[in-house]
């Protein structure tokens, strides 16, 4: 049986092109060249990639990128720019839940919720940030967005989705945060590249730092500061509150 994000994804990459949180890719990838320095000797793996935004314009910037997906309809997306782009990216269709690169990599993204935290299970989502933390050479940094579990506490998940949805992007309704489990199960709503109308019950895990900062100690990782994560404009200089829905996490593994 196939799970949510599964069938969500599925013949959904022009589409979700358009979509307004998918649009900071700029900001996004000035911040993490700022993080390795600007080393084009840096190899970088791109969880999650999707239709290969970050991974295409830190090819352009001469960074050596590959990127997993489990969705063959995003990678295919993500094939087509680069060619378009003319960047070569190793692009492959891999579950993060079961990554088996060992030590190759300098710096691992997940950005945009690449996988973490829509997984089904908390011990889903543990698995790939070990898998990530595992992939990295030592003094390997991970760079990873999620959703910041502070924000519920405060404020209505549904009005938020609902002041910031746009004409011809997904809709989300009928939110229900549980405060036990810190899960928040809504309704998603999106007309994929084929006009179809698909309607989804989703089910996303919101994290307080706290839990953050104890899983990566767990795997090993030695600093570990988050922070909030601003469309297109991440920075250091941006500590996290309850205002923001996502946080932005910056580690660096010990191994």
């Amino acid at each position: 049986m196939q799970q949510w994000y599964e069938v969500l994804f599925e013949n959904y990459a022009m589409k979700y092109d358009r979509e307004s949180f998918v649009q900071g890719t700029m900001g996004e990838c000035d911040f993490i060249e700022r993080e390795i320095n600007y080393d084009k000797t840096k190899r970088i793996l791109d969880v999650g990639c999707g239709t290969g935004r970050h991974s295409i314009e830190l090819a352009k910037r001469g960074y050596d990128l590959t990127g997993i997906d489990l969705s063959e309809s995003q990678l295919k997306r993500a094939k087509e720019k680069a060619f378009a782009q003319k960047v070569s990216i190793n692009f492959e269709r891999q579950d993060a839940r079961k990554l088996t690169f060992v030590n190759q990599f300098d710096l691992v993204i997940m950005l945009c919720e690449g996988a973490f935290c829509l997984m089904e299970t908390d011990e889903m989502n543990f698995q790939i940030l070990h898998n990530a933390a595992k992939a990295l050479k030592p003094q390997g940094k991970l760079i990873f967005t999620t959703l910041n579990g502070l924000f519920p506490l405060f404020h209505s998940v549904q009005e938020f989705c609902a002041s910031a949805a746009k004409e011809g992007n997904a809709t989300y309704s009928n939110n229900s945060f549980d405060l036990m489990t810190f899960r928040d199960r809504h309704t998603i709503e999106i007309e994929d590249d084929l006009g179809n109308i698909k309607q989804l019950e989703s089910n996303e895990r919101y994290y307080v730092p706290s839990e953050i900062t104890w899983l990566l100690k767990t795997l090993n990782f030695q600093t570990i500061d988050i922070l909030a994560a601003k469309l297109g404009a991440f920075s250091r200089r941006d500590k996290l509150t309850t205002e923001d829905f996502e946080m932005l996490v910056v580690a660096t593994i010990s191994k």
